[in-house]
């Protein structure tokens, strides 16, 4: 038994016009001026929460309630003694990114949970928030489920209680696994994931539907997890900024995974106030290298002048301005904002309006008007690697677009491959794509194009410039 197939991306579980012009405001002796261009993404009320049960319901709910039996999990993997999320019961010996829960009749599963995405090992900690640029999408899951199912029927048989807890688990990984397959390991299929799950889902009742009712995009676009502690600072969800309205609603797609219907959903959504409660309680990691504190000051000049504009200001007054820049101004790949343009994702995006998460007091809405949001910077240096899609493996590289590698590889060593000196992972340069460890910015909504806007400094400048990005 693979654990591809009980690690499906749960991620799904992240505009409006404002004024063209140049526009002012002093924030506390920094005089911000936002670049002409650009549009401030409206801000979305969002309903509020208990931190303490949003971290308790996270990682020992049952939002996704299907799943293996838990005796067959603990054969198959045996007991993890880390707890690294201080967990009880059961679920103390269970790998942080599964929960044990019980099915709806009663059985006792292990089932994937939120943070499959969005946690993750960096410099020898675990960290829950981190996007998991480790996962490997590159195989389709589904693929092992007659394998699984072989051993299921053995040890309990299809007519069983234990297959009955199991069934929605399986169809949904069936029915998604060959379409959520990435040509790079740590690029995430959030977007096709959620497509899928639309297709196989009445948008009303959220009943599981054999057949797809609406188009899956047939193109996987890579995206790069952002960081959870971000949330907090953004009026919106998503590189594109096009989720509007109420967050915890996004939050709780992924029970899509193996929801039941509407009535479940609806229990589930009163808990993720919480969730989001506790996701905005988080901090960044502080940056566990030395820093240069002199050149920090010049580099913080560097920043307010070259980089504020858009990605706000930090520290005791931080200012972030939520900007949506359009494609003709960032220059990054175009495929992900555009794709919201084409039939199948406004197939997908008329679903999630107009269905129940785009109704009650608590709707949200998707809206797509292209480009993408000048991100948060916060604990940058643990968010390798940068763009949306993850393109690019340094800061270094980054603010250096002529030395941006076209084809790189890296071990995924997520506690040993820091790069201190670029801020990134460790990386070698190669000619072609070896494998699915290198990354290929030739391939179609892959491209490190785009934000040249450090082209223009010194390399003694970049080397500031990434000091201060150090203690963000």
């Amino acid at each position: 038994m693979k654990k591809p197939l009980i690690a499906l991306l749960l991620c799904f579980s992240c505009f409006f016009w404002s004024n063209c012009a140049d526009s002012e405001q002093e924030d506390n002796g920094y005089t911000y001026v936002q670049p002409g261009g650009t549009f401030v993404v409206p801000e979305s009320e969002q309903r509020a929460g208990d931190p303490a049960a949003g971290y308790d319901y996270l990682v020992s709910g049952d939002y996704i309630s299907s799943g293996v039996p838990y005796d067959a999990y603990l054969l198959a993997f045996g007991a993890n003694e880390e707890n690294v999320l201080g967990r009880e019961g059961d679920n103390a010996v269970v790998e942080p990114g599964f929960t044990a829960v019980d099915a709806p009749n009663g059985v006792r599963v292990v089932a994937p949970n939120c943070l499959q995405c969005h946690a993750g090992n960096i410099n020898g900690d675990f960290i829950v928030g981190l996007g998991n640029h480790q996962g490997d999408f590159t195989l389709n899951a589904g693929g092992v489920v007659p394998l699984v199912d072989i051993v299921l029927t053995s040890l309990y048989g299809t007519d069983s209680e234990e297959w009955e807890a199991y069934d929605p688990f399986r169809k949904a990984s069936l029915a998604i696994g060959p379409h959520i397959v990435t040509e790079v390991k740590g690029a995430n299929p959030a977007d096709q994931l959620a497509a899928v799950l639309a297709a196989h889902r009445d948008p009303m009742t959220l009943e599981w539907i054999e057949e797809p009712t609406i188009p899956i995009p047939s193109e996987v676009i890579p995206t790069d997890v952002p960081a959870w502690w971000l949330l907090k600072k953004k009026s919106h969800m998503f590189y594109s900024g096009m989720g509007r309205g109420d967050f915890s609603k996004y939050l709780m797609a992924s029970s899509l995974l193996t929801m039941k219907d509407s009535t479940k959903a609806a229990e589930v959504n009163t808990h993720f106030p919480d969730v989001l409660a506790y996701i905005n309680s988080l901090e960044a990691p502080a940056y566990p290298g030395n820093i240069n504190d002199s050149l920090v000051v010049e580099g913080k000049s560097i920043f307010e002048s070259n980089c504020a504009g858009c990605h706000g200001t930090y520290g005791a007054d931080e200012f972030y301005p939520n900007l949506r820049v359009p494609l003709n101004m960032v220059g990054t790949d175009p495929v992900l904002s555009d794709a919201y343009n084409n039939e199948h994702y406004i197939a997908f995006t008329n679903w999630f309006n107009n269905g129940w998460f785009g109704s009650g007091e608590d709707a949200a809405e998707l809206v797509s008007e292209g480009g993408y949001v000048a991100q948060p910077l916060d604990g940058i240096w643990a968010t390798a690697p940068y763009l949306h899609n993850g393109s690019i493996p340094t800061l270094e590289d980054l603010l250096n677009s002529e030395q941006r590698p076209t084809y790189w590889r890296r071990d995924f060593n997520s506690d040993s491959d820091l790069d201190y000196s670029k801020v990134g992972w460790n990386y070698e340069t190669l000619d072609n794509k070896a494998d699915v460890s290198t990354y290929d910015t030739t391939l179609p909504a892959y491209g490190n194009q785009g934000h040249t806007f450090g082209d223009n400094l010194s390399n003694d400048e970049r080397s500031a410039l990434i000091e201060y990005l150090k203690t963000l």
